[in-house]
């Protein structure tokens, strides 16, 4: 048997893997793997951001944020690239303002209207 750390959608999996022969199936798998920790809790929006949310238009990855909270912004500033359907896609500015969080962070996935960024 071989132990093994394995990695899926950021969290850590330590899983045992029994090689076969070929001859015949292994008996009954053992019970469900144990999740360890994750390394770095994603950055959470504060309780009392004020401002614009700034909301994902579709599914995907953030691959970069261009943008830091107290950052001023103009409208049409790129704020996230989004990759989404192997596209990057650039998450602009609507309005002038200051940016107050940042609720995201590189590398992470997001589902559509998941707030990114807030813009007061």
């Amino acid at each position: 048997m071989k132990n093994l750390k394995i990695t899926v959608n950021g969290v850590v999996y330590d899983v045992q893997v029994e090689e076969a022969d070929g001859s015949a199936p292994a008996a009954a798998p053992a019970a469900a793997p144990k999740a360890a920790p994750k390394a770095a809790a994603p950055k959470a929006a504060p309780a009392a951001a004020s401002g614009e949310p700034v909301k994902s238009p579709m599914p995907g990855t953030i691959l970069n944020i261009l943008v830091k909270a107290g950052q001023s912004v103009k409208t049409g500033d790129v704020l996230v690239i989004l990759e989404a359907m192997k596209m990057e896609n650039e998450i602009k500015a609507a309005k002038d303002g200051t940016v107050t969080s940042v609720a995201v962070n590189k590398g992470e996935s997001v589902d559509t209207g998941a707030v990114l960024v807030t813009i007061a």
